[in-house]
């Protein structure tokens, strides 16, 4: 059964909440577009179709339509804070480029969002970092990008927004990434994890 108000209303208080979380990190006006294309037609009709409530409801068109996501296919490659939108494909090899700081930082944003949009109740300073650390591995990440994050949430949990300033955190990635090279080479992918189980459309 689809929930498009309750869908609506899921997505404005995450976008919300973003814009919150944005502002503690510097970056509210670019902030401003985060998630615009939820509103379209194209995912919203899809999510509202699979909405869930206290997860994602890509997760539920996965599972419900042989683990691949039409939503996720038009968002994460139209929304520069997903790392999916920084992977390529050559020669056989899985590319992940480095994400700007921006969207690097977006990325946080996002996910501290997301982790009090889903489950406010429990939500605790440690529950997006131990979140991403649990998954952080079977993501397509450049490797400084995926420590530079982990090191934002570590800090989001030990002291809130105390040390995530935008100089601090600039000026942090742009060290992290001192002669580096931008684009990282997976030379083999990862099968990490058990796929959950599949489900049929009707149930």
């Amino acid at each position: 059964m689809s929930h498009p108000f309750r869908h609506f209303l899921t997505i404005t208080r995450h976008r919300h909440q973003v814009l919150s979380n944005a502002y503690h990190l510097g970056i509210f006006f670019h902030a401003l577009k985060h998630d615009l294309s939820k509103y379209g037609w194209t995912e919203f009709h899809l999510s509202m179709k699979y909405y869930a409530g206290d997860h994602s409801p890509v997760y539920e068109e996965r599972l419900r339509n042989d683990y691949f996501s039409y939503t996720c296919q038009h968002h994460t490659k139209r929304n520069a804070h997903h790392w999916e939108y920084w992977t390529d494909f050559f020669r056989g090899r899985i590319l992940a480029r480095a994400m700007p700081w921006k969207y690097a930082i977006e990325y946080v944003a996002d996910m501290l969002s997301a982790s009090k949009t889903y489950d406010p109740k429990n939500f605790k300073p440690e529950t997006t970092y131990l979140y991403f650390i649990r998954r952080m591995d079977t993501y397509f990440m450049h490797p400084v990008t995926r420590e530079f994050i982990k090191t934002c949430l570590a800090r989001y949990r030990d002291s809130g927004w105390k040390d995530l300033k935008k100089n601090e955190t600039k000026a942090l990635y742009d060290s992290m990434m001192e002669g580096v090279e931008p684009t990282y080479i997976y030379e083999t992918s990862y099968q990490q994890g058990d796929m959950p189980e599949r489900m049929k459309e009707n149930e």
